[in-house]
């Protein structure tokens, strides 16, 4: 029988160990930054009905998504996890409180062109507010919070949330009368960083947008107010009283800037930046980005905003919301190609490796037992290999601690304990291992799982 040579999918993840246990750190920190804010784990099915799933897809999405038969369902995979929330909360509505937090880590399915960084299938990270019928402004203020502790936790340090409002940008267009052609407005400012204000002034100009070289001309001048936050929000009250929507997003982004700083969000994290329109409609308030700075040209590592009917597919009832994604598969991929990922981070599946080292392994069992009691993660090595071999199988593991139990330490009821890192071997009471191992190893659980490399 020929056999089959083992390959990946092209646009599917697979990690080694040291490096899923980086990738798993990651997921644990984002979970515990969700909850310090109150949100809720939820979980849905990979699997959807393609009716339910696809109620307000079409173009590019309806394109790229992996839809199959199984006897008379047609069933699809989710492609991402905010249809699967508006599906949750209608079909749960009765049951849930509100506002609605939860948050989701989850695997989507794309079949788009896999390409460096673009994955087929990719965790994403999301989390949502969701209102019954109104939600409060402080909420949008709240999300560039849980982005600054989220990032902050991972171990990132240098970089910044660019926050706008679509009503302001809506109510600025309006101004021009150009709200038929707002949206593709937006997405051409939306270029500006990748091709100038050149190309996008002639794109703007061009056929399909066809704006006059005046209505150009103010929309390049707006886009490009900069400044502190308080500078920006000055300059952007000379057009207040000339569009009612322009105003309503103008209070609304001064809302969110006056109560970051209350949230913790220092200054220099986060922008006030008229550029930033989201690509998606869906959109209506509050929008952000999310980028690392010194690596703009990456782009967005977490983006999200304000929406105002979250199950409009679904349900006639009002319920709007703001949220957050962050493509986490996608974002383990640029750092380790930007060397971020930090390689001091305990990657070993067990704390203490034990070795027995006699014939009789029930005392051995018994320590390793009374380790994990103790919450120690302790692994068993009992294969009949040399010495050599089991302490080389502790190197490539990357265990911290290996512990001997021969006869002598059976007898005297203590264990050799050595610390893989220093060399250095110990006799110690059997009741002093467990809280020798949890000292050593608080400093080591503390490490994040980014480090940001020395500039030069």
């Amino acid at each position: 029988m020929a056999k089959q040579k083992p390959r990946t999918l092209s646009g599917f993840m697979e990690l080694l160990p040291a490096r899923q246990m980086q990738f798993e750190r990651m997921a644990e920190l984002l979970r515990r930054s969700y909850s310090l804010y109150g949100f809720t784990p939820l979980d849905t099915p990979i699997i959807e009905a393609s009716e339910v799933l696809l109620a307000k897809a079409g173009g590019e999405t309806e394109k790229q998504i992996y839809r199959f038969t199984k006897g008379d369902s047609d069933l699809s995979l989710r492609f991402d996890l905010t249809v699967p929330l508006a599906k949750y909360v209608a079909l749960h509505y009765a049951d849930l409180s509100f506002p609605f937090r939860r948050f989701q880590i989850g695997k989507v399915y794309r079949g788009e062109r896999a390409q460096r960084g673009r994955f087929r299938e990719f965790y994403q990270a999301d989390i949502d507010v969701i209102g019954d019928g109104k939600l409060d402004i402080v909420n949008e203020a709240e999300i560039p919070a849980i982005i600054y502790q989220t990032f902050t936790s991972l171990g990132l340090k240098r970089f910044q949330i660019r926050v706008n409002n679509r009503k302001v940008l809506n109510g600025f267009y309006a101004m021009l009368g150009l709200t038929d052609k707002a949206g593709d407005v937006m997405r051409t400012v939306d270029k500006l960083p990748k091709i100038g204000a050149d190309k996008v002034r002639e794109l703007l100009m061009g056929e399909e947008i066809a704006v006059t070289g005046d209505q150009a001309d103010e929309i390049l001048s707006f886009i490009s107010i900069t400044g502190s936050n308080k500078e920006v929000l000055d300059s952007l009250e000379a057009y207040r009283g000339r569009h009612e929507l322009f105003d309503t997003g103008l209070d609304e982004l001064s809302t969110v800037v006056k109560y970051l700083g209350a949230f913790g969000v220092p200054e220099e994290s986060f922008a006030v930046d008229l550029t930033i329109a989201r690509g998606l409609d869906y959109y209506t308030g509050t929008v952000y980005e999310t980028f690392m700075t010194d690596h703009p040209e990456i782009g967005s590592i977490c983006s999200g905003g304000r929406y105002d009917n979250l199950a409009e597919y679904y349900t006639d009832k009002q319920l709007p919301g703001v949220g957050i994604s962050i493509g986490l598969t996608r974002l383990f991929y640029v750092l380790e190609e930007q060397g971020y990922l930090n390689d001091a981070l305990n990657t070993a599946p067990a704390d203490v490796l034990i070795l027995p080292m006699t014939e009789d392994l029930s005392p051995a069992i018994a320590f390793a037992t009374r380790l994990r009691a103790s919450g120690v993660r302790a692994q068993l090595y009992t294969e009949p290999k040399k010495f050599k071999q089991k302490m080389s199988y502790a190197d490539k593991l990357g265990v911290p601690f290996a512990a001997f139990l021969g006869e002598d330490e059976i007898a005297q009821g203590r264990v050799s304990l050595k610390d893989m890192a220093t060399g250095e071997q110990s006799l110690l009471p059997a009741d002093q291992v467990m809280p020798a191992v949890l000292a050593a190893l608080g400093e080591k659980d503390a490490i994040p799982p980014v480090r940001e490399p020395d500039k030069d």
